[in-house]
């Protein structure tokens, strides 16, 4: 076969990635039990941590509500926790931001990072605002998906499949590229099957994905770190949904999209690498999938958790974490240096919340783990000296062994390694956490999620619609616009001060 040259207009079929992803969306019936159970588990997780965000952050609830304030859209997606009826476009930016603003929400992690749980936002608005606008239309239309509980599952099941298995071998952030552009892949191809469109069509929505400009990891680093990084996932729903919306309307796609020559994504932006692939989409990311119980940048967990353990042992020698520690060295991976290790000041809860240093010195200083509250502005431990001076004595070195278990999808570990020296020249045990609290093979994870999501949602909540919003996500029937309703509240957002 001829190589093509950048000026050959011969239309070529589209690539197959695109084929693969749109084939597996609309086609495979995910039947795993494990897979079922976390995404009932993820919805609720991921709705608590929207409840969560509502409760407490003013910052975040600022951005919310339709663009022309006042406006409500007649059969618009019902923002849960709001009284708000919003477009499916603004719904999707909204929905995603509550679920991700706090860093609250689940995880998966390989060559790279993400937050799958951020595809929420675009099906949810979309399958919502559907379940109330369209039925009869829908009807007529055998592409489109009944609107249930049991077609949100599959969706998310999906959604978090295509994400997660682009992470494994594909490195974005190698590029400098923010990892939300898998968002935007993964929430497009959901979003056209629920919207009822063609094969074709939806390789031509993925087309247009891979055709955007994509954010730089600009935010998610020294020096500029910033709260955008809470809403990048919002962001990607949104124009998800706002493509899949165009091809709706008749725009085509670009059946090369990756491979073209000069113009193509891998030519133009991925330095000619190509897409690697290391298992065929089915149900393994859902079945894998780290949910977020430390609202800490989950490549610190295990350092955290190690860290309290060793707090505790200082205490109970009668020792004074700021004034008997001369030094404290973390054994790390590759991705925590990369990420999360910063020296010099920090501007704002962005800032201190992705500092490895910062979250293990408030960690000593608390003897508790970190809460969201510890990043703000307006936190004690923003402004205490002992936490600078405890941050200069934490030395990060990366083991090779735990960058490379890492990356291993059959060890798939987030270890770190702790050891403090004292002052008086003791040295106390190092403590290695390998897989941190969330991680699927920490037998306490599922008990502690379903802990978090009750105390979450009751911030906002009675116990008794809590338990009816638990069997409702077993309710596989039940229209999507009802399971949303379960959410509904009389007033605007405002957070709790």
């Amino acid at each position: 076969m001829a190589t093509r040259t950048p000026n050959d207009n011969t239309r070529q079929a589209y690539d197959q990635i695109i084929i693969d992803i749109t084939t597996y969306v609309y086609h495979h019936k995910p039947s795993s039990p494990k897979a079922w159970l976390h995404a009932r588990t993820a919805l609720l997780d991921a709705l608590g941590c929207a409840i969560e965000t509502l409760t407490t952050s003013p910052e975040c609830v600022r951005m919310l509500g339709p663009v022309v304030p006042g406006t409500v859209v007649p059969n618009g997606f019902r923002l849960p926790g709001t009284s708000y009826q919003l477009d499916p476009v603004k719904g999707a930016f909204d929905m995603a931001i509550l679920i991700r603003y706090l860093d609250h929400s689940d995880g998966f992690y390989g060559a790279e990072w993400g937050h799958p749980s951020d595809n929420l936002g675009a099906i949810l608005a979309v399958s919502d605002w559907l379940n109330r606008t369209s039925p009869k239309v829908r009807g007529s239309n055998p592409m489109a998906p009944p609107l249930t509980v049991s077609t949100l599952l599959t969706a998310l099941i999906k959604a978090y499949e295509i994400q997660g298995i682009f992470q494994i071998l594909n490195s974005f952030n190698a590029l400098g590229l923010d990892h939300v552009i898998l968002v935007k892949v993964s929430a497009t191809a959901v979003t056209c099957w629920l919207l009822g469109l063609s094969e074709p069509q939806t390789h031509a929505a993925l087309s247009q994905v891979w055709m955007d400009g994509h954010p730089l990891r600009t935010y998610r680093h020294a020096p500029n770190t910033g709260p955008r990084k809470g809403w990048a996932g919002g962001d990607a729903c949104m124009r998800a949904v706002h493509l899949s919306l165009l091809t709706k309307a008749g725009q085509p796609g670009a059946p090369t999209v990756l491979t073209a020559p000069r113009w193509g994504f891998y030519a133009a932006t991925f330095k000619n690498r190509v897409f690697s692939f290391h298992r065929p989409f089915g149900t393994w990311v859902m079945e894998n999938i780290f949910f977020k119980l430390i609202p800490a940048e989950g490549h610190a967990i295990s350092a955290l958790e190690a860290v309290l353990q060793i707090s505790r042992t200082i205490a109970d020698l009668g020792l004074d974490v700021d004034q008997d520690i001369s030094k404290i060295r973390v054994r790390t991976h590759a991705g925590a240096i990369l990420i999360i290790s910063k020296s010099g000041e920090l501007y704002n809860a962005a800032d201190r919340d992705h500092c490895m240093q910062y979250m293990m010195a408030v960690t000593f200083l608390k003897g508790s783990l970190v809460e969201y509250s510890d990043y703000s502005d307006t936190s004690l431990w923003a402004k205490d000296p002992r936490v600078d001076r405890l941050r200069a004595k934490i030395e990060l070195v990366e083991e090779e062994r735990f960058s490379r278990e890492y990356l291993d999808v059959d060890k798939r570990s987030a270890a770190n390694g702790v050891k403090v020296m004292l002052r008086d020249g003791r040295q106390l045990d190092e403590i290695v956490i390998e897989y941190p609290l969330g991680h699927a093979l920490r037998p306490e994870t599922v008990g502690a999620v379903e802990t978090k999501i009750r105390k979450n949602l009751e911030r906002a909540f009675s116990p008794r619609e809590v338990e009816k919003i638990f069997r409702s996500s077993e309710t596989e029937d039940m229209p999507i616009k009802d399971f949303v309703d379960l959410f509904a509240r009389d007033k605007e957002a405002h957070a709790k001060l």
